[in-house]
């Protein structure tokens, strides 16, 4: 079955040089399944910084397009162009766009508070170089004063130069496709790739989850609490569901899938084999 839609994949930088030789392994798996592109998260106020560029840089040089995640909170200009100049000197031409968030006890926000004004920046100081992707909340940033207000957030990020958008994760494709619809009818064109997160650990899930804003359904919670700590039986079940979920966003014309690896293989090569990608 030829692949009907593009996939990527996000990874965070390992602490360790165990966590390190494991990704490499993970990485070469992923990537014989011809994804579009690879990200690298960052740490709060870019406290994973060497980490993320060490990675991306690895990846680089493995033959695979790479996205580093770049965020300004707690940055300076200065330090945001150096980077800027350092990715296109290694020959990164994507890049995703997040505000950040300020690492606990860290006082100075930065010269930029902001998403779009760092994409502003961005385009400000390379032009066209980068392709620019920023976050997209289709259940609302946890932060946001309300729906509308992060829809007119979102907007600005679109209008400083944004080329794309990847979600939050979301359980609930009826959640995603009213987002789009909504962002259509502000003008918004760019595509909106759905953000996709494996379900493998229930505690993980929800801990992580209540302080992203993403809602688990009540169903699903209730059926992986049941589950206990019976960890095979929750990844079937998780696998069954993110399956299900990936099927529908195919279905109802979601642009291309991105996956919330959490370095590990199985489970997103898993959801990919059902879908016959």
């Amino acid at each position: 079955m030829s692949q009907p839609i593009d996939i990527s994949f996000e990874f965070f930088p390992p602490k360790t040089p165990q966590g390190q030789e494991k990704l490499r392994v993970v990485r070469d798996e992923l990537a014989a399944m011809n994804p579009n592109f690879f990200s690298v998260t960052y740490g709060a106020g870019g406290s994973t910084q060497e980490r993320t560029i060490n990675t991306v840089q690895e990846m680089r040089e493995a033959g695979i397009n790479t996205a580093p995640h770049l965020s300004c909170v707690g940055s300076s200009t200065d330090s945001l162009r150096d980077l800027l100049n350092f990715y296109i000197e290694k020959g990164i031409d994507r890049i995703v766009a997040l505000r950040g968030d300020l690492p606990s006890g860290m006082g100075s926000p930065g010269e930029l508070r902001y998403a779009n004004e760092l994409v502003e920046f961005i385009r400000k100081e390379t032009g066209d170089h980068f392709h620019l992707e920023v976050a997209a909340y289709p259940e609302t940033h946890p932060q946001a004063a309300s729906f509308e207000a992060d829809l007119l957030n979102f907007k600005k990020k679109v209008d400083a130069g944004a080329n794309s958008a990847i979600t939050q994760y979301f359980f609930n494709a009826d959640s995603y496709f009213y987002y789009v619809e909504r962002c259509q009818k502000l003008g918004i064109e760019i595509p909106i790739i759905p953000g996709i997160m494996p379900i493998t650990n229930y505690s993980n899930l929800a801990r992580f989850s209540d302080a992203c804003g993403a809602e688990i359904p009540r169903w699903v919670r209730k059926q992986l609490e049941a589950y206990g700590d019976d960890s095979a039986s929750i990844r079937q079940f998780g696998e069954e569901v993110i399956t299900r979920l990936c099927e529908q966003l195919i279905a109802g014309g979601a642009p291309s899938l991105h996956f919330y690896t959490m370095n590990q293989t199985e489970p997103n090569r898993a959801i990919c084999k059902n879908l016959g990608l």
